[in-house]
């Protein structure tokens, strides 16, 4: 009997391993826990990081769609993305006025499936080096994978890395980028 209670405690401790090692835990971001049993908005709110776009989603009423069944991938770009677009652009873009504007510029940031880093790699080794994604906002994006590194060019040609990949979420997954994608305007 004890044999038997060793081996299923050998066994039950093997398969606990198995598991822990198949869930890798997801990265900090912003300095907070990312947890892939929330959402999207759930978890942004708690990056020290990402402020000012969490303050862009809730002026542009986006909160709710964010927190839907997606799935989602978002491009997230961090404050200091924000903070080097031309000065005044954040403020006048976060006025009542401007909501259309900026409902275009974040919903050109999402992507209406989860594309982890190994898929847009995939993506673009199949189609010659740069995969071609239409966003929820109606916007091209150009997504590359080379050495282990993303990036994502807007249609204006600026091109943003990809600082911290696959952070998944209940609802989909979040990339964080250095650079602000912007529309063609």
């Amino acid at each position: 009997m004890r044999k038997f209670a060793t081996l299923l405690l050998a066994g039950t401790m093997a398969v606990s391993a198995l598991a822990t090692a198949a869930y890798a835990e997801n990265p900090m971001v912003g300095g907070a826990a990312m947890f892939a049993n929330k959402t999207i908005v759930e978890n942004a709110v708690n990056s020290k990081d990402h402020t000012t776009l969490v303050a862009a989603v809730k002026a542009a009423g986006l909160v709710e769609t964010l927190q839907g069944a997606g799935p989602f991938t978002v491009f997230a770009p961090t404050n200091e993305a924000f903070a080097a677009l031309p000065a005044g652009t954040v403020d006048t873009l976060l006025k009542p006025e401007n909501k259309d504007k900026l409902v275009k510029i974040l919903t050109c940031h999402v992507i209406g499936a989860k594309a982890m880093g190994a898929d847009v790699a995939a993506m673009a080794k199949a189609d010659g080096g740069t995969h071609k994604v239409k966003t929820a906002g109606g916007c091209e994006l150009s997504l590359k994978a080379d050495g282990g590194k993303v990036t994502v060019t807007d249609e204006n040609g600026n091109v943003a890395n990809v600082t911290i990949a696959d952070v998944e979420q209940s609802n989909g997954v979040i990339h964080v980028i250095d650079k602000v994608l912007l529309p063609k305007m």
